[in-house]
């Protein structure tokens, strides 16, 4: 049970991580600095490679503390909860409970990321329509409606 409450510590952690990495990535975004937009995406990317090595290690703790507690393979931490005797009932509920919060912080933040990718897009797609065939208007869902190519007016007595 040690063994798996340090490796559901180290994925606690590396959830942290991740949601950090998620922010900067945000912050950059929001900033419109794009110069260290990929370095932020690859930041994401490495915790998140890291994260599913360690599910694999926690994985294998768990069903070793599963055969301890007379449990079937590939057990929930729920499972391990109510079959384990205290301490580790608090410790691996506590794990439960943070992994609850900060897998709800992690959604929010890429959610909130997607959003602002897909407006930037948006945004860029927009602008080389107007260097190219021109807008007509928007759609219902917010996309640029093409339209004829037009010539710019340009009042020349000035």
């Amino acid at each position: 049970m040690e063994k798996l409450s340090q490796i559901l510590w180290r994925e606690r952690e590396l959830l942290e991580t991740l949601l950090y990495k998620l922010e900067v990535e945000q912050l950059v975004m929001a900033t419109g600095r794009t110069r260290w937009l990929l370095q932020a995406a690859k930041d994401v990317e490495s915790v998140l490679e890291t994260i599913r090595e360690t599910e694999l290690v926690r994985a294998v703790a768990a069903d070793e503390a599963a055969e301890v507690l007379g449990l079937a393979p590939n057990p929930s931490l729920r499972a391990l909860i109510d079959a384990a005797d205290e301490p580790w009932t608090t410790i691996l509920a506590d794990h439960r409970d943070a992994f609850a919060r900060i897998t709800t912080d992690v959604t929010t933040m890429a959610d909130a990321n997607r959003e602002l990718i897909t407006a930037g897009i948006r945004s860029a797609r927009e602008t080389l329509l107007t260097m190219t065939e021109g807008t007509d208007g928007y759609s219902a869902d917010g996309s640029a409606v093409v339209g004829l190519a037009r010539k710019p007016l340009l009042d020349r007595s000035l």
